[in-house]
């Protein structure tokens, strides 16, 4: 079986490229709809047709592993002790690397709660990177500061890594690229940005502790069809948030997963168990998450006028029409949560 996995990564990244908080302060205080901070475009498919989806804000790219049972401590040390320039380098916004977690875990608990098996597209561990724009995210895949990253400065050093790699993980990391839409994040306060040393951050890792978790991420996974893609964006982009008015938010991105990408390191077709959509909000930790969720902010997003509102329409079209229209995805949404450590922003934030 390792050798299969040490031939498998070996295969992977010989094929292209490999991938790759926190204080904050309000930039600005903002209850409204989900605006996005670039306005609609209208993109133009291979069949001709045009549809309003929204132009990205921010380009993610994530990278998914499944890391064995015991060495995620051993995982972790690696990512703080790589050779990475990623913070000096130009649309760099914000990295993290996350580990998943189920609410009802402590703190620092590393618990997988639903990636354990090879055959997982999400594995256990996520790092994930915002750029400016993708032509950002190129022009690091494809230079210099990769190679640095990944070991591949020498011969020696990428079978390095990748016998490395191949003792933590299980099978190969599996790469997902987004379109950050509908983008809200906060400034960072100076005095507590992430100390970064040549562009990495200086963290002391023993390999047998996990690092302390400096972020709370909540996601939530969903299933669109390409049909209901604009109606969907549309439904986003028009509900009314106040999450820049809560105490510990750090940034908000619906994230659109760009298809589009058919060249590089590990990169497969998109599963049908693969949501299309992610929403994903950060915060500085998870006792603002918990807040949040208990708090106004969250019945007024979830249950406030427009919903009732919404379902009022949705009753006299009932009564009207002898069926329903079907929903939005093709199965519920399903959510997901990680700590984040080894956070890194950009001084405007991300």
């Amino acid at each position: 079986m390792m050798k299969q996995t040490l031939l498998l990564l070996l295969t992977t990244l010989l094929s292209s490229n490999a991938f790759q908080s926190s204080g904050t302060t309000l930039s600005t205080r903002r209850t409204g709809p989900l605006f996005s901070a670039v306005t609609n475009q209208e993109t133009t498919t291979a069949a001709g047709t045009k549809n309003d989806l929204l132009k990205r804000d921010r380009y993610v790219a994530t990278n998914r592993f499944t890391v064995r049972p015991g060495r995620a401590a051993k995982f972790e040390k690696r990512w703080a002790d790589r050779s990475s320039r990623l913070a000096e380098l130009e649309g760099f916004k914000y990295f993290q690397l996350m580990r998943r977690v189920a609410l009802d875990d402590a703190p620092n608990s590393g618990i997988d709660p639903l990636a354990s098996s090879e055959n997982s597209p999400f594995g256990n561990y996520v790092s994930f990177t915002i750029w400016d724009e993708k032509k950002h995210f190129n022009a690091w895949r494809n230079g210099e500061a990769f190679k640095e990253a990944h070991g591949g400065t020498s011969l020696f050093a990428f079978v390095s890594t990748m016998v490395s790699s191949a003792m933590v993980l299980t099978g190969a990391p599996k790469p997902a690229f987004y379109d950050g839409l509908l983008q809200q994040s906060t400034i960072p306060d100076a005095q507590e940005l992430p100390k970064t040393v040549n562009g990495w951050r200086s963290v002391e890792a023993d390999g047998i502790n996990l690092l302390d978790a400096e972020a709370f991420v909540a996601c939530n996974q969903f299933y669109v069809p390409p049909s209901n893609a604009v109606a969907f964006e549309q439904r986003w982009a028009n509900r009314t948030s106040k999450l820049q008015e809560c105490e510990g938010f750090v940034s908000f991105s619906m994230l659109r997963r760009d298809v589009k990408v058919k060249k590089g390191h590990g990169i497969q077709p998109m599963g049908e168990e693969e949501p299309t959509y992610v929403s994903t909000t950060i915060w500085k930790d998870r006792e603002s998450f918990e807040n949040w969720r208990n708090g106004n902010a969250f019945k007024e997003a979830h249950n406030g006028s427009e919903k009732k509102k919404e379902g009022q329409e949705e009753e006299q079209q009932q009564k009207e029409k002898p069926t329903t229209a079907p929903p939005l995805w093709s199965k519920p949404p399903v959510p997901v949560f990680y700590e984040s450590t080894l956070v890194i922003s950009s001084p405007d934030g991300a």
